[in-house]
């Protein structure tokens, strides 16, 4: 009995599963609309283009040829172009080099010189990308490796200064459109061809005594920025005033402020130093006297200045320091894996880094005006009209920014034909898995089968990239949600439902 209630059951399941298969699917666009309908929606400026990359099919269109600011998805522009470049192998070599001769007691008679080559993971980063475990905790590993090598030379003693050399690059460290309060901040970091350790600082704030300051620990502890602590440690859990970082009113001053409850288990404020090259110097000299090496200098750093120049648009191209013998050099990981950090982590800084050094490659000259010079002639290329993008920075950062989701398509259709693909694929979050989507599309129909990049920024987001559609087909699609007045969440939700309905039980 026990056997046929059983069997009954089975037949019952799969007459159901059947019926659910043969079911009309709703339509994509009537989804969508619906979606958009919806009173949250109704004060958001919507820019929507979706399309099948084996018919060329329009799936879905709003405001296609309108232009939004993009905010992150602006990487899916700069790796693109550096992938089309400089090739996914392509790597960046960082150089230690002598300025002076080591005499037989093993005093290098000058300076060290430490030329950076555009490598952006010069750093304990853990490689290939693995979010969950991104730095090792010796932030200082490649500079202990280069400090070994000196060492190994027989040097014991430096007579001169330690040079951070980043004149690969001209010295133009921040872009027009990004906001002045960004370039404290982590991601808002100074752009240069030498960086260290993301160019980022991580400030730990503890709290302490209550009534007392907070306690602050630095990481890695370098003595960049002289820290001027005046946060206050408040009893219970909730605070009347947010931590905050400031510059001060001396020169290499920041200022902490604000409150931390007691019961807080901490918070990390990530500061970016305002010269990457002397910053990479400081993490070099502190290795070398680890070594036991003694530095007479001091950390200083080298920079191209765009004052000192004929042009900014194009150049005779780099060449390292002549004089002097080379120590040590650092290769990077190859392109294709550096850019798994950028579009995965939404990194700006490697995003900036990568447009600089298409535009040395390109025109001789690492700068601003030769890289949106370079990313014109690549989307022109890829048949993208003058019109439809205005493009200031690799990041995303810049205000100045404007982009179509019909110009966002074609760039992706553009990738997806490419002997790059399968790299760029790669570099895209996995919805529900990794990256800046690991926690976003769980449980729904895009857990696994959307592709994409993330933006966000004050009343700004946008997610780009391919989704897996019903009967195996690959569509490209742009989402941009801008001027919206609600909490971000329920608009990234809304964001995330119409990306969901694009997705269908068919693998990548």
């Amino acid at each position: 009995m026990q056997a046929r209630r059983s069997l009954l059951l089975l037949c019952l399941a799969a007459l159901g599963a059947t019926a659910q298969e043969t079911q009309p699917q709703p339509d994509t666009a009537q989804v969508i609309d619906d979606l958009l309908a919806r009173p949250a929606a109704g004060r958001t400026l919507w820019g929507i283009f979706v399309r099948d990359l084996g018919t060329g099919e329009t799936v879905y269109e709003r405001n296609r040829d309108k232009l939004f600011l993009p905010a992150s998805n602006a990487k899916l522009f700069s790796t693109a172009l550096a992938l089309s470049r400089l090739g996914a192998d392509h790597r960046f070599t960082t150089i230690l080099a002598t300025g002076g001769k080591v005499d037989e007691a093993g005093v290098l008679h000058g300076d060290l010189r430490l030329v950076g080559g555009g490598d952006p993971n010069l750093s304990s980063r853990a490689l290939p990308f693995r979010k969950r475990d991104e730095f090792r905790p010796d932030r200082l590993q490649p500079m202990r490796g280069l400090a070994d090598a000196v060492r190994d030379r027989g040097i014991g003693r430096v007579s001169g200064d330690v040079i951070g050399d980043g004149s690969r690059y001209v010295w133009q460290p921040y872009t027009r459109g990004w906001s002045h309060a960004d370039t404290l901040q982590g991601y808002g970091s100074a752009v240069g061809a030498l960086v260290f350790n993301d160019n980022r600082i991580d400030v730990r704030v503890l709290p302490g005594a209550t009534g007392g300051p907070a306690r602050v620990r630095v990481l890695p502890l370098l003595g960049f920025y002289e820290l001027a602590n005046r946060t206050l440690t408040m009893a219970g859990r909730h605070v009347g005033r947010s931590l905050t970082a400031r510059r001060g009113d001396r020169p290499g001053e920041v200022v902490l402020g604000g409150q931390i409850a007691s019961r807080s288990r901490g918070r990390t404020l990530r500061l970016a130093a305002s010269d990457p090259a002397r910053y990479a110097a400081l993490a070099l000299k502190k290795a070398l006297e680890a070594a036991g090496v003694v530095i007479d200098g001091r950390a200083r750093s080298q920079l191209l200045l765009p004052d000192r120049l004929r042009s900014l648009r194009s150049g005779s191209g780099w060449r390292p320091p002549a004089g002097g013998a080379t120590i040590a050099e650092l290769q990077s990981v190859p392109l294709q894996e550096a850019i798994r950090v950028v579009n995965k982590e939404s990194q700006n800084l490697h995003a900036e880094i990568l447009m600089r050094e298409v535009a040395l490659h390109e025109s001789g000259i690492g700068s601003r005006e030769a890289a949106t010079a370079s990313m014109r002639r690549f989307l022109a290329e890829a048949g993208l009209g003058s019109t439809e993008f205005f493009l200031r920075d690799g990041s995303g950062l810049s205000r100045h920014n404007l982009v179509s989701p019909a110009a966002m398509v074609r760039l992706l259709e553009h990738m997806w034909n490419l002997p790059e693909r399968e790299a760029y694929l790669d570099s895209l979050p996995v919805a529900g898995r990794d990256g800046t989507l690991d926690w976003r599309f769980r449980r729904t129909a895009g857990e696994g089968r959307i592709r994409a990049k993330t933006g966000s920024m004050s009343h700004v987001l946008a997610l780009s990239g391919y989704a897996s559609g019903s009967g195996g087909r690959t569509l490209a699609f742009a989402i941009f949600a801008n001027h919206f007045g609600l909490a971000s969440s329920s608009t990234r939700h809304l964001v995330d439902s119409i990306a969901a309905a694009l997705a269908r039980p068919a693998p990548f």
